[in-house]
């Protein structure tokens, strides 16, 4: 039983549906439904995340969890008495206003078919569909595929196949019955927990032996009568949020290529995680669907045109999530802040000028931003930085991204190199990384629910140079900080990224201190190194799509720009090329 839920019985078809409420019904209802092989409490902590803002319905399809079993099971799982069971659960819970579907799984199988049949029209307002796709948009999928192959295709219909290996599994008689009932059933919590990185807390429940062997019957009832002949007329009638786990091993993303064709108003979200999202990655997914039924009441009318939507190359993975950039105010940092942005992601823009980091939010906010803040930082500062991160914590949430990218130039020789000089570039370049990630990183590491940082070092990371000592040092700390980070952290899901840019056209140049020479050299050498980048004229928008895109696939080093790409192979391939090329006396 769900904490704090209310419980009702809603009878349907000759059996009783548990059905358990969370929040107020004066709110717009949201009803999640479960998949196989779980019960209503899969949802448990999605449903206590939108319970303040929602009426949130939760209900054990027939034959699960607290549900009563159809007599006789064959014939008693059809997606024609799932369908009667969702309209009286609705009609009970909300029967005088259409409800926001969501559902995972056969969950989601369910919810399609109870979106596209014209007896459910008005009683959907949205729906969201995580990790099952429409049987019938499924059989038409392969159909096209097999009438029109290519190797593309026919790659795409075997792949989906080999893994869908346990739908032919479940067809078999008796087999599947007795491996739930018997040792997959005790084995089953270790495998979520070791395979998908789901807590245990309260899932799965003790009911698992007899859901997983009466919901077998889903498969059996549905999955060869709708692939054999699928529904011409399964149009969606409600806007569709899709949110898709990139990392799902049983559906392939491929399934929904030609998914705009059944829906006309639909978005897209992704996700860098396996099949149960609902465990693994509760707060995003919150906000998502808060996001997506909020944006629908505000419309007004259900039917009317969708809210919105964040048009950035990355808005399906970036969307709603927390995004913190230090040295977000010029260059680099601010170019990243404003990708994230457009990508429809909340931004936190941290500077140590307060006016750059104010025009970085308020610029976020016009790209796309749903909200953007401003944080002035020296993230130099120990005891400003634990500040920061007890305040985004408190008031914005757990950072979902964070790029370190404050930092500060350094040029001349060791030996004019004084220990305040190093002193002063260490604490910005190496310890304003290391307290980002220790104080962030540590967050994210708590929630449990993965995240990503982006540590920005340089091709000077692996670059030898004799005018750069400092400067080289700090960065290829970030180099190897950010490679055993990763190693410590992908177990909990955390990947980290190594940005290494080349000559990128931004203020660094004028900023940039130029050791051993007096204030008209160093000007001098400001101005000609400022020209020399200004001709390679490298934008800094180029690595801000760099640091998407390394996020996106969870890229452990980035070089950006084709020297730095060319000096990385240098150094792997060819490293007595590059300390020749060190000893050379800089053009500046």
């Amino acid at each position: 039983m769900l904490k704090g839920a209310r419980e009702r019985w809603v009878r349907t078809g000759g059996v009783e549906l548990c059905v358990a409420e969370l929040g107020d019904p004066a709110q717009p209802t949201v009803v999640l439904v479960h998949g196989y092989p779980d019960s209503k409490e899969v949802w448990s902590e999605v449903a206590h995340r939108l319970a303040d803002r929602f009426h949130v319905v939760l209900y054990d399809v027939r034959g699960h969890g607290r549900s009563a079993a159809p007599q006789p099971l064959r014939g008693g799982f059809t997606l024609e008495k799932l369908t009667d069971d969702f309209l009286a659960v609705a009609d009970a819970v909300s029967p005088d206003r259409p409800v926001h579907l969501v559902g995972h799984d056969w969950g989601s199988v369910q919810g399609w078919e109870f979106v596209t049949v014209s007896r459910t029209e008005g009683r959907i307002a949205s729906f969201t569909s995580l990790s099952g796709p429409s049987l019938d948009h499924f059989g038409h999928w392969i159909k096209r595929r097999v009438r029109r192959p290519t190797p593309r295709r026919v790659a795409q219909v075997v792949g989906q196949g080999a893994r869908s290996w346990y739908v032919y599994a479940l067809h078999t008689p008796v087999l599947p019955e007795l491996a739930w009932r018997g040792p997959l059933g005790k084995a089953w919590p270790r495998l979520l927990q070791r395979r998908e990185r789901v807590p245990s807390n309260g899932y799965p429940t003790a009911s698992l032996p007899s859901d997983a062997a009466h919901g077998a019957w889903l498969y059996r009832d549905n999955v060869r009568p709708r692939l054999r002949r699928p529904r011409e007329d399964a149009y969606a009638h409600a806007p569709v949020q899709l949110v898709t786990p990139v990392n799902d091993v049983f559906l392939s993303e491929r399934l929904y290529d030609d998914l705009e064709r059944w829906v006309p108003r639909l978005t897209r979200r992704t996700l860098p995680v396996r099949h149960w999202v609902p465990r693994s990655r509760p707060d995003q997914l919150a906000a998502w669907i808060t996001e997506f039924v909020t944006a629908r009441e505000g419309a007004g009318d259900p039917g009317g045109p969708p809210a919105p939507a964040p048009t950035g190359r990355f808005a399906e993975r970036f969307g709603g999530q927390l995004v913190l950039v230090t040295g977000a105010g010029s260059g680099i940092g601010r170019a990243t802040a404003y990708a994230f942005a457009a990508a429809g992601a909340r931004v936190v823009a941290v500077d140590r000028d307060a006016g750059s980091a104010a025009r970085t939010a308020e610029e976020s906010r016009l790209l796309g931003a749903p909200a953007a803040w401003a944080e002035t930082v020296d993230v130099s500062d120990e005891q400003a930085m634990e500040k920061l991160a007890d305040k985004v914590a408190t008031e914005y949430g757990v950072v979902d991204v964070l790029v370190n990218n404050a930092g500060i130039g350094l040029a001349g020789p060791f030996l004019a190199t004084t220990p305040e000089d190093w002193r002063r570039v260490l604490d910005v370049n190496l310890w304003g990384v290391i307290h980002g990630c220790r104080l962030f990183g540590r967050q994210m590491a708590e929630r449990g629910q993965g995240g990503h940082i982006v540590n920005t070092a340089s091709a000077a990371a692996y670059q030898p140079s004799r005018a750069l000592p400092a400067y080289g040092t700090s960065k290829a700390a970030v180099l190897m900080l950010s490679e055993c980070l990763r190693a410590e952290l992908a177990g909990q899901g955390i990947g980290v990224t190594a940005i290494c840019p080349g000559f990128v056209n931004t203020g660094i140049t004028s900023t940039a201190r130029f050791v051993g020479a007096d204030p008209e050299e160093e000007r001098r050498r400001r101005k000609r190194t400022a020209r020399l980048y200004g001709l390679r004229n490298y934008p800094p928008e180029k690595v801000a799509d760099a640091v998407l895109r390394a996020v996106v696939r969870n890229e452990a080093v980035v070089p950006v720009t084709a020297e730095a790409r060319g000096l990385r192979l240098l150094h792997r391939f060819v490293p007595g090329a590059l300390r020749a090329i060190a000893r050379v006396e800089p053009p500046v």
